[in-house]
């Protein structure tokens, strides 16, 4: 480090990454905050991206408690966003889909959060700040696959 520059090492940028995104995907919730939680908002964002699913599934994929996915599905139901109905495969299981409702919660949700964080962009990030991001997402989806 003679050149002034920090020490620059894949387990500093990871445990960087990991800070910065956490609270950038705090703040696309917050910017998309209505009237329903966290946790209902990730659940129905499962829902449009994996489709129909069950309430155990869910609970895997989000990492909760079956009895706590169950929790946010009856809520979820309650404000018409999501559907159960037996599945004629296993009448124990539930089937949870999104409704018509759902869907436009889940589209409400993404336009927001884009909103916010084009208006961040914007606002806050030089031209050659937004190539160097542009730059850095190409990285992250290269890491990603």
């Amino acid at each position: 480090m003679t050149s002034g520059q920090p020490d620059v090492t894949p387990q500093q940028i990871a445990v960087d990454l990991r800070a910065v995104l956490a609270r950038l995907l705090r703040k696309l919730r917050e910017a998309t905050a209505d009237a329903i939680t966290p946790s209902q908002a990730s659940a129905l964002s499962r829902l449009s991206k994996g489709g129909v699913s069950t309430v155990s599934a869910l609970a895997m994929a989000e990492r909760v408690r079956p009895q706590s996915m169950a929790a946010i599905v009856e809520a979820l139901e309650g404000m018409g966003f999501v559907t159960r109905s037996q599945d004629p495969n296993d009448g124990r299981r539930q089937i949870v889909d999104l409704t018509e409702a759902g869907w436009a919660q889940v589209a409400g949700q993404k336009e927001a959060g884009l909103a916010w964080l084009d208006e961040a962009l914007s606002q806050q990030v030089s031209k050659a700040e937004l190539i160097t991001l542009a730059a850095a997402t190409a990285i992250l989806e290269r890491v990603l696959d």
